[in-house]
């Protein structure tokens, strides 16, 4: 973080923690879709076909949405997040099947649950050894034949359709955001001012493909079952579908 002077501060952090649990991310997403989170966590519990009762792990789970949807079908369900105000807001929701806490998805949590799910393109913003770290971890949290779910973006979609400059106008603060893809990498810069100081923050998520999920998957215990490639469930389309979703099940030791 630099100062320009008194009245102008540009905070130029690229960590994750500190934009994502920065006050102004929340503004910026408070408007993500609920709706939409509720017919595909319905539509996905019910293609799996979980025994209601299970455990169930929203791992990187942000304010709750998709926890809420899944405890509301009758399974327990853990919540973990890095981000403090994050699962200070999600708190409120807790019951006795939902709960909440801060924690790291790339180290296990030590418990084991019947299925994981990692929803909203919350993978990818480690590095790449990491990614195979937080894949393990969330091996080593589920039970043998547990079910897993990674919901990411399709790399192909994303770079065919990328919006290279928008505004984003939210509680009187304009966002200015760009975007490129560069090295692998997906990038959003975040701009804006707000009572006089400019802040400047990064998102970098990994452009992994399919491909890239199949090498990972070779390093586990993990075995992929089903690709698709929207929130339907419709069949991944390599050229098409704008969202990569991986259902993978945990070998049993006995295999």
């Amino acid at each position: 973080m630099r100062f320009i002077n008194k009245k102008t501060k540009i905070d130029t952090e690229s960590n994750f923690n500190n934009w994502f649990d920065s006050k102004y991310y929340h503004i910026l997403y408070k408007d993500r879709n609920h709706d939409e989170a509720r017919k595909f966590i319905t539509k996905l519990l019910e293609h799996l076909n979980l025994k209601k009762s299970m455990t169930i792990l929203d791992a990187a789970c942000g304010k709750g949405r998709h926890s809420i949807e899944i405890e509301k079908l009758g399974y327990k369900v853990t919540g973990i997040d890095l981000s403090k105000n994050s699962i200070k807001h999600a708190k409120q929701f807790e019951n006795l099947n939902l709960k909440f806490k801060i924690h790291d998805i790339s180290i296990p949590l030590g418990i084991k649950f019947n299925a994981v799910f990692n929803l909203f393109t919350s993978f990818g913003y480690y590095n790449r050894e990491n990614d195979l770290k937080t894949l393990l971890s969330i091996e080593e949290n589920l039970k043998d034949d547990g079910v897993g779910v990674i919901d990411f973006f399709n790399i192909y979609n994303v770079k065919k359709n990328l919006i290279e400059q928008e505004n984003i106008i939210r509680d009187n603060i304009n966002f200015n955001i760009s975007r490129k893809t560069k090295d692998k990498l997906v990038e959003k810069n975040i701009s804006f001012e707000d009572n006089s100081i400019k802040y400047s923050y990064k998102e970098t998520v990994n452009g992994l493909n399919l491909n890239d999920f199949k090498n990972y998957f070779k390093k586990t215990n993990l075995e992929i079952n089903e690709i698709f490639g929207d929130y339907e469930l419709n069949k991944f389309d390599l050229n098409y579908s704008p969202r990569l979703i991986i259902v993978f099940k945990k070998k049993s030791q006995s295999n």
